[in-house]
């Protein structure tokens, strides 16, 4: 009886470790700036051809995103292009600050459907634009060749 109790003792011990995932039960969160590297390879775009959003601009695009606990951000635009690609990647403090990155990427897109984008090919990109959040990241994707690759590859790497 007493090894009976052992091992199911030992078998709820193993169940109960096996589903933290990982030691310590936190999962590490990915580095945004090596995933956006990673897809601007994918995609063939070098360095010079994609630019930060900063400052002015980062207000401009994205108002309010400045004042919510951001942990890291990636904002990335074509540096000389007519061609749509742009990819916002954001990492908050918390969940609700993820929640209101949402809010104020899908105001980016919504702003360029309805009037912002000025050139109709640049409009069809905008339309099939996307906000994805997973925890505490939240997303922007508006990459008129590469969309569906950065969609996939995002999920992947933050589920």
């Amino acid at each position: 009886m007493k090894n009976v109790m052992l091992l199911l003792s030992a078998a709820v011990l193993l169940l109960a470790a096996g589903c933290t995932g990982s030691e310590g039960g936190e999962q590490e969160e990915p580095d945004l700036e090596a995933l956006y590297a990673a897809g601007e390879e994918a995609c063939g775009w070098t360095a010079e051809e994609m630019t930060t959003v900063e400052g002015e601009l980062m207000d401009a695009y994205y108002p309010g995103l400045n004042e919510l606990d951001v942990k890291q951000l990636v904002a990335k635009v074509p540096a000389m292009s007519s061609v749509v690609n742009e990819i916002v990647l954001v990492r908050c403090g918390t969940e609700e600050d993820a929640e209101k990155a949402v809010e104020i990427l899908q105001a980016r897109i919504d702003a360029q459907v309805q009037g912002d984008a000025w050139y109709a090919d640049a409009l069809e990109v905008w339309k099939k634009a996307c906000v994805l959040q997973e925890g505490t990241c939240a997303v922007l994707i508006a990459s008129g060749d590469h969309q569906a690759d950065w969609e996939s590859r995002i999920q992947k790497e933050l589920s």
